[in-house]
């Protein structure tokens, strides 16, 4: 059985469609690759990196509220995250696939 990725704290819809679209289908799935992980993902999908939605992603994988990073653990989530984006190209194709996928003009691969 696959639980929605909404059922993660401090995840909602939009965070859900945007794992969708980085092949990300399942809580399961989230918690198995890890927020680095994940968060590359996302990135290689064309999601815009925001620091805020990785640290609530971190926060929510461990069951805490997002606004419960502060002090010497938020500044080394920040350097996680400055690494991930540095080392993640994101792929100008997600964007145009996604935008297509909503109207219907790509055939999705089963």
């Amino acid at each position: 059985m696959r639980t929605p990725i909404s059922s993660i704290r401090n995840l909602g819809p939009a965070f859900e469609t945007a794992c969708a679209q980085a092949g990300i289908h399942s809580a399961e799935e989230l918690r198995d690759l890890g927020a680095d992980a994940a968060y590359a993902r996302l990135l290689q999908a064309g999601t815009r990196p925001h620091f805020i939605g990785f640290f609530a992603l971190v926060m929510g994988l461990q069951g805490r509220p997002w606004n419960d990073c502060k002090g010497k653990e938020k500044d080394a989530l920040r350097k996680r995250f400055d690494t991930i984006k540095a080392q993640t190209k994101a792929n100008p194709q997600a964007g145009i696939e996604a935008e297509l996928d909503k109207i219907g003009v790509r055939v999705k691969a089963t």
